[in-house]
């Protein structure tokens, strides 16, 4: 794979990726359970860590980092858990997302690239079932609270300030 055939998909990649972290932040505004919210702000944290990494290859390789592809809102249906809907359709989003990369990561020649590109996919899937296991009602995806710590109450809509 030649340079410019890499940085195409390094670009490519980069669009998709970058409208699924728009997508979760959106999600992340309509998740009123409080352990669930955090799961969302841990996944955000990490894909912002792809996204970055993925600019980086692009711009080493000599490419121009494109513009962000648009942000679309998203909203939850009505009652307390409707986010759940929106969670499993993360799951699905993650999971299409892999299936499509997977194969044209693996025809990458460029090893460091390659390599970051699997990290990336595999952190995906491990969201995957954070979002799998919040849309079934889960709450202990990032662990056990002890009960002198356990959460009441909801996370408030304007927690996310720009």
């Amino acid at each position: 794979m030649t340079n410019p055939e890499l940085v195409d998909l390094l670009m490519a990649f980069l669009r998709e990726r970058t409208s699924l972290l728009q997508r979760h932040e959106e999600v992340a505004k309509q998740v009123s359970d409080y352990d669930v919210n955090n799961t969302y702000q841990y996944v955000v944290n990490r894909e912002e860590n792809h996204v970055s990494w993925v600019q980086h290859a692009i711009l080493d390789l000599g490419g121009q980092i494109p513009v962000e592809p648009s942000r679309s809102s998203v909203a939850a249906g009505k009652g307390a858990e409707a986010w759940k809907s929106l969670a499993a359709e993360d799951a699905s989003a993650n999971q299409a997302f892999v299936t499509k990369w997977r194969p044209k990561v693996d025809e990458i020649t460029h090893a460091r690239h390659k390599g970051m590109l699997k990290v990336v996919l595999g952190e995906m899937l491990e969201h995957k079932r954070f979002f799998d296991q919040a849309a079934a009602g889960r709450t202990d995806l990032l662990g056990v609270a002890l009960a002198i710590n356990q959460h009441s109450g909801t996370v408030i809509g304007t927690r996310w300030v720009e």
